[in-house]
């Protein structure tokens, strides 16, 4: 276990004075020493729980005022993140792009409206917004129609163009496309909920009336690009529900499989589509259908450019970035990582890619004063097992952007301990429920295969501050959450000055 650094040295500076000059501690110092050899005993003792043998375990912990580096072990060590990589993607569309940015969803033509006919191509423009949803397209053909336009003689255009084209992060695991989690991205995505995946739609399953039926199945938004193949048996109330859900690679068919209790409660699952740009192009084109705008030439649907000289006639803005991150850091939402990272290179570069959106994030925490020659970013979300940094440096990037204009909406977002609303408490609602740290943890979560970390900041007893990092990589078997719940009230219950 690495030596701890901060102590190491004091204990060095101290025995230099008492030997040579016999000049007695200070007090106030000799307390600091104690309180600090006291943590670091406690940090000790729940490191050598066995759950951690063959793991590599970096644990950093601060002074919230001073940014003092109290307790290190494996800091330094550079570490799979997991979803605390959204610490460093919303830090860095926090600064960039600023708490009241807005994505927006465009409606345009080069055509023109006589009588009731547009004559000449529509066209919906995607500018990334995450946040977009089918009641929104409705609200968009309401307007058209209020224009007068109950016909089209052109097509229905789909431009996604915003950002490029690549729809994975390159380190994604084949077996997570089919996982809102894996979702693909896109300029122009829609949402089937609140939670704000994007390129999902959400399915929801009932039991049959009669045992022996197949289960009821839909889908929302309701649309025909997605083709369910229902493969489920209405079984006795008694039996376990299980069931399956699974998209065909390439192919927008979803596999519905397993057994459903009858009278049991519904079950949900959102499930990852196929190229979202086409499946809002086709709910779209419903809606506007569904609100009696008709396509009268049989130009059909495509996805293509808008022309420079195209006007107006709709827009759509999305809820401002103070209120996205809450849904994406409380709820670990990994389309709107990668959105945000595609976004800041759009902005900054004129280039809606990875590459330019992971330089900008590296640029910006480095000006938080982490170190970018041991850093590796790969993706916004976490999702990659190639993201690589070390716990000190997440523990300084907390610790620098305390003093940012907008770190009270950032520390907002984060999930709280204890906290049982969903919108509150994000992944952290059923943790650390008990009184000496709930309600006083503010932090992000994450998880992937054999990784499990934690950082944010923790309030003592006395209200005082901590900031930590605990990230634990290469562990198999148990749950280790609690190890690190441990480490966190041992903070909880030490004071941090």
């Amino acid at each position: 276990m690495e030596t701890k650094t901060i102590l190491k040295k004091y204990f060095l500076l101290v025995l230099i004075v008492v030997v040579l000059g016999n000049i007695p501690i200070p007090h106030s110092e000799a307390a600091e020493q104690t309180k600090a050899t006291e943590l670091a005993k406690k940090m000790e003792l729940i490191l050598k729980d066995e759950r951690l043998t063959g793991a590599i375990t970096g644990v950093s912990i601060r002074n919230a005022k001073t940014g003092e580096l109290v307790y290190s072990s494996y800091g330094e060590i550079r570490l799979h993140p997991a979803s605390n990589m959204k610490l460093l993607t919303a830090a860095a569309a926090m600064e960039q792009l600023g708490p009241e940015y807005r994505f927006s969803t465009e409606v345009l033509t080069e055509g023109k409206i006589e009588g009731e006919i547009l004559q000449g191509n529509l066209y919906l423009k995607g500018k990334g917004d995450p946040t977009l949803m089918e009641k929104d397209l409705s609200q968009f053909a309401k307007e058209l129609k209020a224009k007068g336009m109950n016909k089209i003689s052109g097509a229905l255009v789909a431009d996604d163009s915003w950002y490029d084209d690549n729809r994975l992060s390159q380190d994604l695991n084949w077996s997570d496309e089919t996982n809102y989690t894996g979702a693909q991205v896109s300029a122009l995505t829609i949402s089937p909920t609140e939670d704000y995946d994007t390129g999902t739609v959400m399915v929801e399953v009932n039991p049959g009336t009669k045992i022996g039926e197949k289960a009821k199945i839909s889908i929302k938004p309701a649309n025909n690009y997605v083709e369910m193949i229902n493969r489920t048996k209405t079984v006795p109330a008694d039996s376990k529900k299980k069931l399956s859900f699974e998209r065909k690679h390439g192919t927008n068919q979803i596999i519905v499989k397993g057994s459903v209790p009858l009278k049991s409660k519904m079950t949900k699952s959102w499930v990852a589509v196929w190229e979202p740009t086409n499946f809002v192009l086709h709910v779209f084109k419903k809606v506007l259908q569904e609100n009696g705008i008709e396509f009268i030439n049989k130009s059909g649907i495509k996805i293509g450019k808008t022309p420079k000289d195209a006007k107006l006639l709709a827009e759509r803005k999305s809820i401002p970035l103070k209120e996205i991150l809450v849904p994406f850091m409380k709820l670990s939402n990994n389309g709107h990582g990668e959105i945000l990272t595609k976004e800041m290179g759009k902005v900054l570069y004129g280039e809606g890619s990875w590459d330019k959106g992971l330089q900008v994030i590296k640029e910006t925490i480095t000006s938080f004063g982490v170190n970018g020659n041991t850093i590796m970013l790969r993706d916004g979300s976490g999702m990659s097992h190639k993201n690589m940094i070390p716990a000190n440096e997440l523990s300084q990037l907390l610790y620098a952007i305390q003093n940012k204009s907008w770190f009270q909406e950032f520390v907002d977002s984060l999930p709280v301990a204890g906290n049982p609303d969903r919108l509150v408490g994000g992944t952290l609602r059923s943790r650390l429920t008990d009184e000496v740290v709930k309600g006083r943890v503010k932090a992000k979560t994450g998880s992937i295969t054999g990784v499990s970390t934690i950082s944010g900041y923790v309030y003592s007893n006395n209200d005082e501050k901590w900031i930590f990092s605990i990230m634990i990589n290469n562990y198999i078997g148990s749950s280790v959450l609690p190890i690190e719940d441990l480490i966190i009230q041992a903070l909880a219950e030490s004071d941090a000055n």
